[in-house]
């Protein structure tokens, strides 16, 4: 009997190029061009052949242009992020203290306009207000309650450390992922240079606006994000890359799905492993930083805090924290919160962090694992049961600074009734009362004038001169030039004794006015 192929499929009649199994141009093993004439075992009936029609491939679209300027801020990478710049600049937003000076100086507004459309000239009075105006928005700002500092830290259009981030740094790659479950964005991590020094920077990521806040779960991260931050860390130590924080959450997020995949042993997971990283570590609380969130990513060599940032519930301001020598810096804000100008105050960021690499740089492995773990075996060391003062055991709630906006509200009302009168007294056309006022003036000079040559003997001598030209002017007579030297010293000799005059200082105004 004939061997027979274990192939249930027989070949006839093919030469043996035909016969080349490939999983490219064959189906199940058999070739393309033999499927048409190929039976299966001995039947008789031919095999029916289906064809199917591949789809056409979708073209990708990608993030940069065909030509992407490789000089571009942050490197080509920054095409693949997801964070933007907003296509609608934020709208204001008017915390509760601030209301009584912003309608102050809405009124300061309209007394400016008032004043122009009438044409009166209070310039000087506008200006003292819009003084005493940044005045009292100084004062306030520099003595802030700790419950206002709060709500700064906590302003929807407080800069996020993405913005901080992309203002520092010349290129920045964000890098993704914890390879054990997926991609949490409430916490960003990624490589930077600052000065062309590398960093691995990561830090909590909230929204600059509702939508974003629910993508980014409004900045509290899940297992996986304090798991991505670990496994970067553990990158950054490999490489040698300082590593860099931002903290700005107000806790972990706090759901059953969290708690059932470990939220608190990746938090113990990461404290653990920061006190052994043999590369420096700076922390940077540029908002809040509540709860064990916070600290997964805090176990650092320095901390810094900007001026209006908030930690923890009992002595929460950067100048508390500072004394008990948990933070090691304030970082300033400009006047009216970091908001108000985030470019400055990323530069101070910026500076704040170089200046501190600097000295952490001088230490060597142990040095620095040394200063990290006594940095935070000196915290926790307070006396407890100290008697207070009865006095003060009465009301210990820090009172409010007093502020000057319900006077300066009150000069600002004087001013604009003071418009109101005189443009309903002054019926004349404006610049008619200006040519009466010069003429006021020269009037009041030339009697000032009169006085003071009255006062050094000087009336008669004028009075002399005076008649002798009016003598020359009516006969028609050339001026003689012993004439003009005679009046051209006695102007002389009146401007030597004029400092001697008794009304020389309300002359001199007179003048200068």
């Amino acid at each position: 009997m004939a061997s027979v192929s274990h192939s249930p499929v027989a070949f006839t009649g093919k030469p043996a190029s035909d016969l080349l199994r490939s999983s490219s141009n064959g189906v199940r093993g058999l070739p393309l061009r033999a499927l048409g004439r190929t039976r299966l075992g001995t039947g008789k009936r031919d095999l029916t052949i289906v064809a199917a029609k591949l789809r056409k491939t979708k073209k990708h679209d990608y993030p940069w242009s065909q030509d992407p300027d490789p000089n571009v801020k942050g490197g080509v990478l920054t095409h693949l992020s997801h964070f933007k710049p907003l296509k609608e600049k934020p709208k204001p937003v008017t915390l509760e203290f601030e209301k009584p000076l912003v309608d102050l100086e809405k009124k300061i507004m309209d007394v400016r306009k008032m004043a122009t459309e009438t044409g009166l000239d209070f310039s000087d009075q506008i200006i003292m207000l819009e003084n005493k105006y940044h005045q009292a928005l100084k004062d306030l700002y520099t003595h802030l309650t700790p419950i206002q500092r709060v709500n700064i830290a906590r302003h929807p259009n407080r800069p996020t450390f993405l913005d901080h981030v992309f203002n520092i740094t010349e290129k920045f790659v964000e890098l993704h992922g914890d390879r054990a479950g997926y991609d949490d964005p409430a916490i960003v991590t990624g490589i930077g240079t600052i000065d062309g020094k590398r960093y691995m920077f990561m830090g909590h990521q909230k929204g600059r606006n509702t939508k974003e806040n629910i993508m980014r779960n409004f900045g509290m991260p899940t297992p996986h994000g304090y798991r991505k931050a670990l496994r970067m860390m553990y990158y950054a130590d490999h490489h040698g890359f300082p590593i860099i924080t931002f903290i700005d959450t107000p806790g972990a997020f706090a759901d059953l799905k969290s708690e059932e995949l470990g939220q608190g042993e990746a938090i113990a997971q990461n404290l653990r492993t920061m006190f052994g990283l043999k590369v420096p570590i700076i922390s940077i609380v540029i908002g809040e930083g509540g709860s064990g969130g916070a600290l997964a990513i805090g176990c650092a060599n320095k901390l810094l805090m900007l001026e209006n940032a908030a930690a923890e519930k009992l002595k929460i301001t950067a100048t508390e924290l500072c004394k008990l020598q948990i933070a090691d810096g304030i970082i300033p804000e400009p006047l009216g919160g970091a908001h108000a100008d985030s470019s400055w105050t990323s530069q101070r960021i910026k500076a704040a962090i170089n200046e501190t690499m600097d000295e952490l740089n001088k230490m060597n492995t142990e040095e620095l694992l040394k200063h990290r773990m006594l940095k935070f075996r000196k915290i926790g060391g307070f006396q407890e049961g100290i008697p207070i003062d009865p006095k003060r055991k009465v009301n210990m709630k820090k009172k409010e600074e007093p502020t000057l906006h319900v006077d300066l509200e009150g000069e600002v009302e004087k001013v604009k009734q003071q418009i109101l009168r005189a443009k309903e007294s002054s019926s004349e056309p404006p610049l008619l009362h200006l040519n009466e006022t010069i003429e006021k003036l020269k009037k009041d000079v030339d009697q000032e004038f009169s006085e003071a040559a009255k006062a050094l003997g000087f009336e008669d001598k004028f009075a002399a001169l005076r008649a002798d030209y009016q003598k020359i002017n009516s006969q028609d007579q050339i001026v003689d030039p012993a004439f003009k030297s005679k009046i051209d010293r006695l102007r002389e000799e009146f401007n030597q004794n004029l400092p001697k005059s008794p009304n020389y200082e309300s002359l001199s105004i007179s003048l200068t006015c």
